[in-house]
C-alpha cells in the first residue's frame, strides 16, 4: 500500500497520463503552479461548474448569475481593502534561499502532531482490544499531551495572527523547532508582509496608463453589480448571486499540484439577507453546502467543519469545509458572514447609495451577506483523488479506475465494437450518433476489448456498450458497469433511459 506521498504523486502522474492535466507550456519547461486541462480534464472540470450551477441557480428560486469582468476598477480593491490588507506572511531560510509562508509552515506542524494522535489513537484502540491495560493508558496520555500542546499552538498562533504580530510568528516559528524541508536548518529571517495582487497598466501609452489589478477574487464582482441586479430583476430578499470565474493571487508558495495556484476558478455566491437575520442564514448554508458534497457519494468522513479563530477584517461568522486530500484535511470551501462591510465599503468609495427597501418595515438599509465560496480547481482535485482506486483482480492483475461519481464523469459511456469488420462498427456508430444527443460519449474501435475496458475505467467512464454478433440478431449490446464490473444485455432501443436513470 502505497503512502499518502507517493499515492499523491501516483494521482499527478494518472491526471497527466491520462489527459486530465498538464503543466502549462511544458514544452518551454513550464510555468510554476500553472496548469491546463487536457480532453478529459476540461470535460470533468466542465461539468462540476454545471453541477455546482444548478444547486445554486437553477434549484433556487431566489439566486440568479452574473459574469462580471477580470478588470475592474481600481479603487475597488481600495475599498474592499485588498490594497491594503491581503497580504501573506512570508519568511526566508537563509541557507536553502527558499521562501515560505510563516502560517503554512506553523500549520504543517500542528498537522504533523495531528498525525502523531492519529497514530497513538490507533494503537490505543488495538492495545484497549488486547486488554493491555498498562500501555492503553500510556498511549492515552501522550494522546491528551499532544492535544494539549496542539491546543496552546493554535491559541497563541490565531491571537499572533490577528494582531500581526510578525516577530511573534518568528518566535514561534523557532521555539517550535520548525526547519527549512529543503536545507533542514532553522536560520530564518524575519516575517514580512507581501501582497498577492497582480498589478498590470491599462492604457495605450505606459507613461499615461492607469495601474489596475487582476482580480485576486469573483464576489467584488457581485458587490458593484448589487444595485443593477436587484433592480432589473425586481429581487426580494433574502437572493443571491453566483458567479463562476477566474481569480489570480501572486502565490509565493504554490504547491500540491492545483490545490494552490497563481491563476484558479472560483465559484462564488453572495446571499443578500435582512440585517440580524445572518447567523440563521449562516448555519443554513453551512448544511446545504456540506450536503452538496455529500451527494455526490462520497464518504461523510472525508468532510469536517473547521471553525475560524482568526476573522476576517470583514466576517462576524466563518467556517471552512475541509477535505481529506491525499495530503491531510485542507479547506475545501469557505461559509463566511461578512456582514455589510463590502456594500458599506463601496457606497463610502463610490458616492452611490447601495441599499434595499424593505416595503414591510418601509426603511432603507444595507443588506448583510452571507458567502459561499469554492475552488473548481480544488474541488477537481478532491474528485479526483477520492476517485483515483487501484485494485487487484481475482485473477491477479491491477486494475487503475477513477470511480467518479457517474453525473462528473468526463464520458457517460463509451461504445465499443467487439472487433472492426462483419458490420459491427457501423452499428457502433449509429449507438454514438443516438447517444451523443443525450450525453458525452466516446466511440474506440482499437485493440482488444480487454484493453479498451481498461482505458476507460483509467478515465472514468461509468458504462461500456459493447456491440457483438448476437447485436445483429437481436438489437441487444452487452452494458458494462465501471465499479462492479458487472455485464448485462440490453436493448438498444432502451440504452438513453438506462444510462439516464443510473446517472441521476
Amino acid at each position: 500500500m502505497a503512502n499518502n506521498e507517493d499515492l499523491f504523486k501516483q494521482i499527478i502522474a494518472h491526471a497527466k497520463e491520462y489527459g486530465f492535466i498538464f503543466p502549462s507550456s511544458e514544452i518551454y519547461d513550464g510555468l510554476s503552479a500553472v496548469y491546463d486541462y487536457g480532453q478529459n480534464g476540461v470535460e470533468l472540470k466542465n461539468n462540476i461548474k454545471q453541477y455546482w450551477w444548478k444547486a445554486m441557480v437553477q434549484y433556487h428560486e431566489n439566486i440568479v448569475g452574473l459574469d462580471s469582468c477580470i478588470f475592474m476598477h481600481p479603487t475597488i480593491w481600495k475599498a474592499s481593502g485588498h490594497v491594503d490588507a491581503f497580504n501573506d506572511p512570508l519568511i526566508d531560510n537563509k541557507d536553502s534561499k527558499k521562501r515560505y509562508r510563516a502560517d503554512v509552515l506553523i500549520e504543517d506542524h500542528i498537522q504533523k502532531i495531528e498525525d502523531k494522535i492519529n497514530k497513538e489513537v490507533e494503537k490505543a484502540r488495538k492495545r484497549f482490544e488486547n486488554f493491555d491495560e498498562k500501555m492503553f493508558r500510556e498511549t492515552n496520555g501522550r494522546v491528551l499531551q499532544y492535544q494539549k500542546q496542539i491546543d496552546d499552538i493554535k491559541e497563541r498562533f490565531a491571537t499572533m495572527m490577528n494582531a500581526n504580530d510578525l516577530a511573534g510568528l518568528k518566535s514561534l516559528i523557532e521555539e517550535l523547532g520548525i526547519v527549512c524541508p529543503v536545507s533542514g536548518t532553522r536560520n530564518w529571517t524575519d516575517v514580512r508582509q507581501f501582497n498577492l495582487m497582480f498589478a498590470t497598466k491599462l492604457g495605450s501609452v505606459s507613461d499615461g496608463a492607469d495601474t489596475i489589478y487582476l482580480r485576486p477574487e469573483t464576489a467584488q464582482g457581485i458587490f458593484v453589480n448589487f444595485l443593477n441586479i436587484y433592480k432589473t430583476g425586481r429581487m426580494k430578499l433574502p437572493f443571491g448571486i453566483a458567479q463562476i470565474g477566474k481569480a489570480f493571487r501572486n502565490e509565493i508558495v504554490a504547491r500540491q499540484f492545483i490545490f494552490r495556484m497563481r491563476e484558479f476558478e472560483q465559484m462564488e455566491m453572495q446571499f443578500f439577507v435582512k440585517p440580524g437575520e445572518e447567523l440563521k442564514w449562516f448555519d443554513y448554508w453551512k448544511q446545504t453546502r456540506l450536503q452538496w458534497h455529500t451527494d455526490l457519494g462520497i464518504a461523510p468522513e472525508n468532510y469536517r467543519f473547521h471553525d475560524h479563530e482568526k476573522l476576517a477584517h470583514y466576517a462576524n461568522a466563518a467556517t471552512d469545509i475541509e477535505f481529506k486530500f491525499p495530503f491531510g484535511f485542507k479547506e475545501l470551501e469557505g461559509i463566511h458572514s461578512r456582514t455589510n462591510f463590502d456594500l458599506s465599503q463601496h457606497e463610502q468609495y463610490s458616492g452611490k447609495k447601495l441599499r434595499y427597501f424593505d416595503p414591510e418595515s418601509n426603511e432603507n438599509y444595507i443588506p448583510y451577506v452571507i458567502e459561499t465560496s469554492i475552488g473548481v480547481d480544488r474541488m477537481f482535485l478532491a474528485v479526483f483523488s477520492n476517485a483515483y482506486t487501484e485494485e487487484t483482480l481475482e485473477d491477479g492483475s491491477l486494475r487503475t479506475v477513477l470511480r467518479l461519481p457517474a453525473k462528473l464523469a468526463p464520458y457517460k459511456a463509451a461504445i465499443l465494437p467487439l472487433v472492426k469488420k462483419d458490420g459491427l462498427p457501423e452499428i457502433g456508430q449509429e449507438i454514438f450518433d443516438k447517444l451523443k444527443k443525450e450525453f458525452m460519449v466516446q466511440y474506440e474501435d482499437k485493440d482488444a476489448i480487454g484493453r479498451r475496458y481498461r482505458r476507460q475505467d483509467a478515465i472514468g467512464t461509468p458504462f461500456c456498450i459493447t456491440i457483438d454478433n448476437q447485436t445483429k440478431e437481436d438489437n441487444t449490446v452487452t452494458v458494462r458497469e465501471r465499479d462492479s464490473m458487472q455485464q448485462y444485455r440490453l436493448p438498444i432501443d432502451s440504452l438513453v433511459d438506462e444510462i439516464s436513470k443510473k446517472i441521476r
